[in-house]
Order: C-alpha cells, then structure tokens, then sequence
C-alpha cells in the first residue's frame, strides 16, 4: 500500500514537472513578483491566473468557438468589465479544472475507485467558473439597479429648470456606485462623440435591466424635446416602490440569520450543561464504587 502511494506521488509529481516545462510555466518567484506588481496597479489578479497564464494563454491559441458562441461571450464579458478575449475565459476555466483532474491520476494508483469523483469534481468546477460570469452580471445589475431611483428622482427634479441629458447623466455619474457610474461615464463619452439616443440605446443593451430600459426611454424622450413629467413622476413611484421591496426583502433576510446565531447559541448553553451533568453523574459513580 505505502509502495502504491509513494508511486502514485511520484508519477503526479513527475507528470506536473513535464507539463510546467513543456508549456513554461513560471516559477512561483516570478508569479508572486507579477502578482505585486499588478497589486501596486490596482488590478485584482488571483496568483493562479498569474502562476498558469501561460498554460491558458496555449490552449486559448487552440480554441475555436462559433460565432454565435463567441458573440454572446463577448457580450457578457464586456457587460461583467473583464477585458480578456472569450477564449481566454473560456481558458481559464479549463486551466483551473485541470488542476484539481490532474490529481485523478496519482490517486489511480492509490484509490482506484475515486479517480471518477476527482474528474466529475473537476468536471463541476469547470461549470462553475464558466457560469461565473452570469453571477457576477447579475450582482452588478442587481447594484445599478438599486441605484436607479436616486438617478430617477434626480432626473425629475432636473426637469424643472433643464432637459440637457448629457448633464443629468455626468452630474449624477459623479455621486454614482462604481457599477453605474461606469456605465454613465461610457454614455457620457459617446454622448460627446457620436449621436445621443444611439449612446443612450447601448447603455440600455449593455445593463440588460428592464428598470433601465424605462429610464433610457424617459431619456431618449427628453433629448427628443418631448414634455414628459407626468412620465418621471410615475417612474419615481413605481422605483419607489421596488426600493421598499427590496429594503423588506432584505430586512426578511435578517431574522433568519439571528434564528441561526440563536440556535448556535442555545445549543451551546444545553452542551455545558451536559457537560456539567456527566461530570457530576461519573463523580457520583466513583464516589459509590470508591
């Protein structure tokens, strides 16, 4: 069994030297340094994706994906704000799965019967990080969104002395989250350099919020001269009102995690006092058998 165990090591072992230097991969000195320097930059890049870029950056060279594949992640990376290619993503999460498949093969030797649970676990960490970037949209949404009724409520106190939308967007971006603020900084940008309602059109495409769709239509309707305040009114009510729902829901949120803290807490108490009873009850028994 030892034998098996040290073959098993050595082969794993043997199998990662051959692979880090056929795809030369850095030494771990060199990716701590790059992973310092990208600190001082201010750009959150995980030692993993620094120590094996090279290894990704390969298999990306030989990925080829249709194009509706590869329009649709182009799409959602530029929504999440990661600026790497679709292949490189996709990449990465082949890289980061093989990390934890590579360990199937010494545990053959050893284990047999789990080298298919290494791989499925392998199989189901590639999943998840390539649905990771629909989690992370859906939370940078879910922060727009929570911010539009305070854009909303500025939009509809701006329109009694202005309908510049350009304005409104670049006075509000400045007071905005770092999610929205992003976005309006970009409309701003095309503003400036391109038509209005087309900018206008492609923040609405790139948040994909139906919240956001009806002010950008509030908007597009504004820089058309049109007279809508009875439309902005009814938008700050309705917004209002998704606000306070969201507010209960996360107010609802909160029992449930005080339930769990007092469980925890209750069943503390009970273990000391089971604690205490045992050891009364074994100090009884030798006193009776002393």
């Amino acid at each position: 069994m030892i034998m098996k165990i040290c073959v098993g090591v050595l082969i794993g072992i043997g199998l990662f030297m051959i692979l880090a230097d056929r795809f030369r991969i850095p030494y771990m000195r060199t990716s701590k340094a790059v992973n310092n320097l990208a600190k001082q930059q201010k750009e959150k890049t995980s030692s993993i994706d620094v120590w094996l870029s090279s290894f990704a950056s390969f298999i990306a060279r030989k990925l080829r994906l249709n194009e509706y594949k590869k329009g649709q992640l182009e799409s959602d990376l530029r929504t999440a704000q990661m600026d790497i290619t679709p292949e490189m993503f996709m990449a990465n999460a082949i890289v980061k799965s093989l990390i934890i498949g590579v360990f199937a093969i010494p545990v053959l030797f050893i284990f047999p019967i789990l080298s298919p649970v290494i791989i499925f676990l392998a199989f189901i960490l590639y999943r998840m990080n390539m649905k990771g970037i629909s989690n992370r949209i859906k939370k940078k949404r879910a922060r727009i969104e929570y911010e539009l009724p305070r854009f909303v409520f500025k939009i509809e106190k701006s329109l009694m002395h202005s309908k510049d939308v350009i304005e409104m967007i670049e006075s509000f971006a400045k007071n905005a989250g770092p999610e929205l603020k992003h976005e309006l900084d970009i409309t701003a940008a095309d503003m400036h350099s391109g038509n209005t309602e087309v900018a206008i059109t492609r923040l609405e495409a790139r948040v994909g919020s139906p919240l956001m769709s009806d002010v950008c239509r509030g908007l597009i309707s504004i820089n058309r001269g049109d007279v809508n305040t009875a439309y902005w009114n009814s938008l700050s009510m309705k917004f209002a009102d998704f606000q306070r729902q969201h507010l209960k829901l996360e107010a609802e949120k909160i029992p449930k995690k005080v339930k769990r803290l007092s469980m925890c807490l209750l069943f503390c108490f009970m273990l000391i006092y089971v604690v205490v009873i045992l050891v009364q009850i074994v100090s009884s028994i030798g006193v009776l058998f002393g």
